[in-house]
């Protein structure tokens, strides 16, 4: 048992701090922020799946699982200082190591793979190309996804809409130049989501044609998930350092 004064030493630098408190509320925040990004609201996930690299989603994952275990390792921490008991703080010292060590793989696995995508938009032209109208499954699921975002973010293309004139790709083998140089989805359209002219469209007026490149919008969902779970998890482990060894010291 902890005497009196180890005790108060303890709970007055933790308890009386809300140090425990702040913990838990931020591993229930962190928690909330992967299962935003599992849930995907951007719809990128098909990108990065196709190309294997999907690591940003793995450390939401167990960002999930570590937010939960911080909230109810704190828990378990407050019970044992109450307690006063050395044991229990031991092995709440103990767990929350082990919790620490799988948020810092979360970190270091979401900012790490963050850049295989975000550095450069060939590796985004390149899937674009290779997969847009394919009829594989990939194929499919890439194409709607490409025909949500240049419908709704109004682009075209990874970069612009010369990436399907310059570059061969499956749906240049579909369709001629003539017929159609990009897909129509490329074309501006009316609040009622019709294209305002086709032909000006097919033959790239920029009165008719989107011609900003999707790639940033694609690079702006990446990084604000990579971001929101690898630095919102840095901050929680910088402050479960100090007061895990103010606790170790006063044993």
């Amino acid at each position: 048992m902890l005497d009196n004064k180890e005790s108060g030493l303890i709970s007055g630098s933790l308890v009386t701090n809300n140090l425990p408190l702040f913990l838990q509320l931020s591993g229930l925040a962190l928690c909330a922020e992967s299962i935003w990004v599992t849930a995907d609201p951007y719809k990128v996930y098909p990108i990065l799946g196709v190309t294997g690299k999907d690591d940003v989603y793995a450390g939401a994952w167990i960002s999930i699982f570590t937010g939960f275990c911080f909230f109810c390792v704190c828990v378990f921490g407050i019970i044992s200082l109450v307690n006063n008991n050395r044991l229990m703080v031991l092995l709440y010292l103990v767990l929350i190591l082990v919790v620490y060590l799988f948020e810092c793989a979360s970190c270091i696995s979401s900012y790490t793979h963050r850049d295989f995508v975000v550095s450069n938009s060939r590796l985004v032209t390149k899937q674009m190309l290779g997969y847009y109208t394919s009829d594989t499954t990939q194929g499919r699921e890439l194409t709607r996804m490409w025909d949500r975002f240049m419908m709704e973010q109004q682009c075209c293309g990874a970069n612009d809409p010369l990436d399907w004139v310059n570059y061969t790709s499956v749906f240049r083998s579909r369709y001629s130049e003539a017929v159609a140089p990009w897909p129509f989805y490329c074309c501006k359209r009316d609040p009622n989501f019709i294209i305002v002219n086709e032909e000006g469209c097919r033959l790239g007026h920029i009165d008719y044609i989107n011609t900003k490149g999707c790639f940033e919008h694609i690079k702006h969902a990446v990084q604000s998930y990579a971001w929101g779970i690898s630095w919102f998890g840095f901050a929680i482990l910088m402050f479960t350092v100090s007061p895990s060894r103010k606790m170790l010291q006063q044993l």
